[in-house]
Formats: structure tokens, sequence, C-alpha cells
């Protein structure tokens, strides 16, 4: 049986040095986020938040980490949002202003903390690390971002940039050993 060659990008050895690597990230970083928050304005909803930076800074930073692969990140995400919404739900902070509006409050200290330590351990147990996924929960969990349309626009806007994210790291850098 032979061993297939692998294929390498066209920038992996540009993305290899720490110069090229800064600019390959910095530029990829935009791109992404702008795509995503253009989508945002077409549809008038948020699809950029605070936790999508730090996914793309993994991407394109460290694409050969296990938190920066698809599974990680999808899965990551949709954990954090699925513990947010459970906990602002169980602490009663449904119908209350946001943290950052109305205050922050023992409910939703408690409803942040619960979140994101139920986030890690899942996360743990599934040995699918991805960490800007506890930003997710502490958006959700805190009442920044709640409804039912906010929240599929997150899944949306994760789905987005890890698609875009994965599609430029295997077009300029190539398959990944």
């Amino acid at each position: 049986m032979t061993k297939r060659p692998t294929w390498y990008g066209p920038l992996r050895k540009v993305q290899e040095r720490r110069e090229g690597g800064a600019a390959y990230a910095a530029v990829l970083a935009i791109v992404t986020l702008s795509i995503t928050g253009a989508v945002g304005l077409l549809v008038k909803q948020p699809w950029l938040f605070p936790s999508l930076g730090p996914t793309v800074m993994l991407f394109f930073e460290s694409p050969k980490q296990p938190s920066s692969r698809p599974l990680n990140t999808i899965v990551g995400h949709v954990v954090g949002i699925a513990a947010g919404v459970t906990c602002f739900t169980a602490f009663g902070l449904s119908g209350h202003r946001s943290a950052p509006v109305g205050g922050l409050t023992v409910p939703y200290v408690i409803a942040g903390a619960v979140a994101v330590g139920i986030t890690t351990a899942v996360l743990s147990l599934l040995k699918l690390p991805h960490p800007p996924a506890g930003a997710s929960t502490l958006i959700v969990a805190l009442g920044i971002l709640h409804t039912p349309v906010q929240l599929l626009s997150m899944v949306g806007a994760v789905l987005l940039i890890t698609t875009a994210g994965w599609a430029f790291n295997r077009l300029l850098l190539g398959k990944q050993p």
C-alpha cells in the first residue's frame, strides 16, 4: 500500500514563518469576520458577536490545533449556546434586561458560572475542546443574545465562519497533517 502524497497549499511555507503567519492570520480573520458581518447587515441580525473573534484567531493562527477543527468549533459553540440558554431559563432570567444593560445580579453571576462549567465539562467529556465556546455561553447566559432568532443567528454565524475558515485553510495551506 503506497502512501498518498500530501498536497501543500500555495501559502503553507509563508504561513509557517512568523511574519507570514501573522499576515495570513490577520488578513483571513478580517475577511472571514467581514463576510459574517455583511450577512448580519443583510439579515439585520447579530451575526457578528465576541466569541467569533477568538474562534477565527484559532483557525488562522493555530490551524493544526485540535481546538481549531470544524467539529470542535461547531459542537463547542452549540453546547455553549445550549448551556447558556438552559441556565438563563433555569435561573429565571427570561424577561429581565441583560446583565450589561440592567446590571450584574447574583442570578446572572450564578447562571454564567454554571453555564461555563457545564460547557467545559461536556466538551471535556466529548474530548472536543474549543475555548471560545465559553464566550458564547456567557453571551447567552448573561442575556446579551437570548431570543430564538438571535440564537439561530449565532449558530448560523458559527457555521459560516467554520465553513469559511476550513475552506480558506484547505485552499491556501493544503491538507493538514
